[in-house]
């Protein structure tokens, strides 16, 4: 997959099972590129957040107060859900290079919804459109992390998912087990 598919190809497969046509990558591509954008609320919100603050807090707590733009978060039906899916996979990289961007004193930049989700992070985090290589290496890097099987943040996801809570709380719990010392939050933690 990483040699011959997009993310957004494994995307599609992770949610449907099997890889998209070329019909249904375009829609998907579609509606991620439409759903990019976040609300400018929660970019004042990410504003007022230490600039110290550790950047998976960041993410959490704006992924947590993503759900208040969402009137339909609690609705967990499955056409509804994968809406929410889809606007979560093209929000995340709009947050994290915001978050990023405020961190360095930096103004955020608007997405652009030509470019592919890798390609419209890369530019949204430098300020300038990614050479193709550079899009394509973090293309392959996102398809590379795309499915976690069963590890410490994806059991938490499903766990919380599993009594009905909606996708909004699933994820922030989610990256809450993702920032603890023996999963992904290691490299940042100072020794004591």
């Amino acid at each position: 997959l990483a040699e011959h598919a997009s993310f957004e190809e494994v995307v599609f497969l992770l949610w449907n099972k099997r890889l998209p046509n070329r019909a249904e990558l375009a829609e998907l591509e579609q509606s991620l590129r439409a759903s990019y954008a976040i609300p400018a609320e929660l970019i004042a919100l990410m504003k007022q957040f230490p600039r110290t603050a550790d950047p998976i807090d960041v993410l959490r707590t704006a992924v947590s107060a993503l759900e208040f733009y969402d009137a339909n978060s609690r609705d967990i039906s499955r056409e509804t859900s994968l809406k929410t899916a889809i606007r979560l996979t093209a929000q995340f990289p709009t947050m994290v290079a915001a978050a990023d961007r405020i961190r360095r004193g930096l103004e955020p930049l608007e997405p652009d919804p030509s470019l592919n989700i890798a390609s419209s992070f890369l530019y949204q985090l430098r300020g300038e459109k990614p050479s193709e290589r550079d899009a394509r290496i973090f293309d392959v890097c996102l398809t590379l992390h795309a499915d976690h099987e069963l590890n410490a943040s994806t059991f938490t996801a499903r766990v919380v998912a599993g009594t009905l809570a909606d996708m909004y709380a699933a994820v922030t719990a989610a990256i809450g087990a993702l920032s603890g010392p023996l999963h992904g939050g290691a490299p940042s933690r100072r020794p004591a």
